[in-house]
């Protein structure tokens, strides 16, 4: 587990020991504070070590993730996260300086979240049969909450769709990731595995990114994680009377709360996306309901799942 020699020397001790025992198997998040207990947290578990993180274990894990040069990282610092080599991302608190409203700089770092990374491929096959029709993609919209698994299967599914499946060919998918959260993007090297056909802009605001991927790239496809404003329905739009297929996410628990949130409900009124997929937030990976567009009916048929 390469994410081990990240942390402080006394830190590497315990995670050593308790890696040698298989308790690192399935973890999640790795939660370091400046004067608490080490919290590990797994699929089904939460485990509180024996050991208060001391300023010298946030400092020198610091220079570890920053390669000794913590300028370098200034830019994903104050985003709030660094991301690692395969993937591996570390959340940030601390002392937050702002300027006209926005964050330039985080001092005095007290805190630190490992979230590892883990891509469980084949996780999105039970989805695929809803996305086609004869072949065709259709434009799709996956609503989940927090914790639903929506993310894991979003890249799952550009994944499925760029390398093509048992529904469809393969299609050339152009993927905003405003976040980093998709592609996990590390010194230009995508550490999760999008496709054979996949093209990625990370670090850009969806407003551009969608646009200049469709001048440069020519895709099928757009894949967008976690639209959420009007900004994003207008270029979404641009994309689809361009030619282009959409693939999104939203945080929501019903395609009720879709219609309830005013900047999104235009997603639906609109008959703009011909699937929407709702996961169910007390279990990771579990379609809740999915919805198919009756274009002759201008309605959303409810499918029982």
């Amino acid at each position: 587990m390469e994410f081990i020699e990240y942390f402080s020397k006394n830190i590497i001790t315990i995670l050593q020991k308790l890696n040698e025992s298989q308790r690192l198997n399935n973890i999640e998040e790795i939660r370091l504070r400046t004067n608490k207990n080490i919290i590990l947290r797994f699929f089904d578990e939460e485990l509180i070590l024996d050991y208060k993180v001391t300023t010298s274990d946030i400092l020198e894990t610091l220079e570890k993730i920053t390669e000794n040069s913590v300028y370098s990282y200034e830019n994903q610092i104050i985003q709030g996260f660094i991301t690692l080599k395969g993937g591996h991302r570390v959340g940030i608190t601390g002392n937050a300086i702002s300027e006209n409203g926005k964050i330039i700089n985080i001092s005095y770092i007290s805190g630190m979240n490992f979230r590892i990374a883990r891509q469980i491929k084949g996780c999105s096959n039970f989805l695929l049969e809803h996305l086609y029709s004869k072949g065709d993609l259709k434009n799709t919209l996956l609503l989940g909450a927090p914790g639903s698994g929506k993310t894991t299967l979003f890249k799952n599914l550009i994944r499925q769709i760029s390398n093509g499946n048992e529904f469809g060919q393969g299609l050339n998918v152009g993927v905003v990731d405003e976040r980093n959260e998709i592609s996990y993007m590390y010194k230009g090297s995508e550490q999760s595995d999008l496709g054979i056909r996949t093209d990625t802009l990370a670090g850009i605001p969806k407003i551009l990114g969608i646009r200049m991927l469709i001048r440069s790239m020519a895709p099928n496809v757009i894949a967008v994680d976690e639209i959420g404003n009007r900004l994003d329905l207008e270029n979404i739009q641009y994309a689809m009377c361009s030619g282009v297929k959409v693939l999104l996410t939203a945080h929501g628990d019903s395609i009720l709360d879709l219609k309830l949130n005013q900047e999104l409900s235009e997603i639906i009124d609109l008959k703009m996306i011909e699937r929407v997929i709702v996961l169910d937030s007390r279990y990771k990976q579990r379609i809740k309901e999915v919805y198919y567009l009756n274009k002759e009916k201008e309605d959303y048929i409810k499918l029982c799942i």
